[in-house]
């Protein structure tokens, strides 16, 4: 009898090399990102203010970005170059905060990073779509975003170990080079693209790509992601509910690199559930289950049930990152694929602005129990907007 093989095919290399390039980058950038209120308060004496002025405009920077990047990527014979200039420009920027001597430096920096960011995202995503078949997207994505959050749980850890041996803020930060000018390397030696000769960009929708001129159901898609992005706010927020409950600073730091493990298995297994069972099924358990935990959160009572809850969160990633892109692959011809994450990642970074201030205001006004529960129900009406968006690809232009 011969032997059945179990094995799924293996990942191309061009997908294995953009999830190393995305865990030496979220090593280098978590080494800075935890630390940066301290140096702020602590060496530029600089306060909140500044650092929400700070986040505020590299976030609306990458943001936008994001959307134009993935429409210039659509006309280029290859993506793989402004994905090569995006990793650099943030790469070189970002260890560089060590050397600011104000807060209005750093923002300056900040804004260099984020536009690497803005210039690499879309396009990334699109090229590893593209560098699979459609059964795979979701393993494909699922892996990606797995080394992406390994890199976040490194990356604090190594800082952490720095700042242990006596390794002045400083240089720490520009220590942040080191992983930094690898993903370089990995990304000119390890990420393989054919020129794009066929199938040529719809004339019409490269000229001006509206998200009804992507496919059936992609505006209602967009929308569902906009209205779940609304409730859902910045992490931050559920640190400062830790912190409500009881829960140490040294235990919540602890807790945060444990939840970025959590995320990295969850993607790994999410990405293969989403290729079994499909993106639309995947998305809507993920927000509702993101749903639950917000309320898990409202009515949480101790910083025990707080863990729980934190640790259960990113069982949400798991299934909402993989089927999220691979449905956007699904629902967008190739041709104009850049210009679909383009959209996507837009939307969700746009709507992320006012979500925060939503949470912000409600929790002032009412209490977390209201703000969670708003987050929730938001959560629950997004899923719902799913309902009406297909789940296959919408013609042979997608493979």
């Amino acid at each position: 009898m011969g032997r059945r093989v179990l094995s799924r095919p293996r990942l191309p290399g061009t997908v294995r090399a953009l999830g190393w390039v995305s865990l030496l980058t979220d090593l280098s950038s978590e080494m800075i990102y935890p630390l940066l209120p301290a140096f702020l308060t602590g060496v530029l004496g600089a306060g909140a203010g500044a650092l929400g002025v700070i986040e505020g405009v590299a976030e609306a920077t990458a943001s936008v970005l994001k959307w134009v990047s993935g429409r210039w990527s659509d006309r280029m014979e290859r993506r793989k170059p402004l994905v090569l200039v995006g990793y650099t420009v943030s790469g070189m920027s970002r260890p560089l905060i060590g050397a600011a001597s104000s807060w209005l430096g750093v923002l300056g920096l900040r804004f260099s990073d984020r536009v690497g960011k803005g210039l690499r995202t879309s396009p990334r995503d699109a090229l590893i779509a593209e560098a699979v078949a459609p059964e795979q997207r979701g393993r494909a994505f699922g892996f990606h975003r797995a080394m992406d959050h390994a890199g976040a749980v490194v990356g604090p850890l190594v800082a952490a170990a720095l700042l242990g041996w006596g390794v002045p803020l400083r240089v720490v930060f520009g220590l942040a080079a080191l992983p930094a000018a690898a993903v370089v390397v990995v990304i000119a030696r390890g990420v393989a693209e054919s020129p794009r000769s066929a199938p040529q960009p719809d004339p019409s929708l490269a000229a001006a790509p509206k998200p009804g001129g992507f496919g059936p159901g992609f505006g209602r898609f967009l929308l569902a992601l906009a209205v779940f992005t609304l409730g859902n706010s910045t992490d931050a927020f559920l640190l400062f509910r830790m912190s409500e409950l009881g829960a140490p600073a040294a235990s919540v730091a602890v807790l945060w690199a444990a939840h970025h493990g959590v995320k990295t298995a969850a993607t790994l297994w999410g990405g293969r559930i989403v290729d079994r069972l499909g993106p639309r099924r995947c998305l809507t358990a993920g927000w509702l289950w993101y749903a639950v935990v917000y309320l898990g959160f409202a009515l949480a009572r101790g910083p025990g049930a707080g863990v729980v809850w934190f640790l259960a969160y990113g069982l949400y990633h798991g299934l909402a990152e993989p089927a999220e892109r691979a449905w956007t692959a699904a629902l967008a011809p190739r041709g104009v694929r850049g210009a679909a994450y383009g959209w996507v990642h837009g939307a969700m970074g746009l709507a992320a602005l006012p979500a925060s201030l939503l949470f912000g205001g409600l929790w002032e006004a009412w209490g977390a129990p209201v703000a969670f529960g708003v987050g929730a129900a938001l959560a629950v009406g997004a899923a719902a907007l799913l309902a009406g968006v297909p789940s296959r690809p919408v013609g042979g232009a997608n493979a």
